[in-house]
């Protein structure tokens, strides 16, 4: 008779989690600024952690100004923000690579279509380590 270890899995542990890092950033570019954002993407990212919250999903923010990117457009300011969701294989993809190029330069746009495409078509997130090209030499592994 073959036995079967059955592990209980707390509700914690079921939730997926989305952590969007934002790191530090030194302009190269005196010709170009940061954009103004409509909305701050801290309150972009509390405003998904509610509407996601009901589905399961944890959106949650983290700081991490230590690492620096320079920054000479908003592509490579793109570069400066992160998105993980370990559940998904997706360790600290910069946010470029997930949404491809911004429609609007609009950053709390741009983190939203991100975390919805991580939250609801991870499978559409190019892998890391694969020969498309979307960001600048972030790290990323893109």
């Amino acid at each position: 008779m073959v036995q079967t270890r059955v592990e209980i899995v707390t509700e914690e542990q079921m939730k997926k989690v989305i952590t969007v890092v934002f790191q530090g950033y030194r302009l190269v570019n005196s010709e170009w600024e940061v954009p103004a954002a409509k909305e701050s993407s801290r309150a972009c990212v509390e405003s998904l952690q509610e509407e996601y919250a009901p589905l399961g999903i944890n959106v949650v923010s983290r700081e991490e100004p230590d690492t620096v990117h320079e920054v000479s457009g908003y592509g490579d300011f793109l570069n400066t923000v992160r998105i993980r969701s370990p559940k998904d294989s997706i360790s600290n993809m910069c946010l470029g690579h997930v949404i491809g190029q911004s429609a609007n330069c609009d950053l709390a746009e741009d983190i939203r279509r991100g975390v919805s495409r991580v939250a609801f078509a991870p499978e559409m997130v190019e892998p890391e380590g694969s020969n498309k090209i979307v960001c600048h030499d972030c790290g990323c592994g893109c």
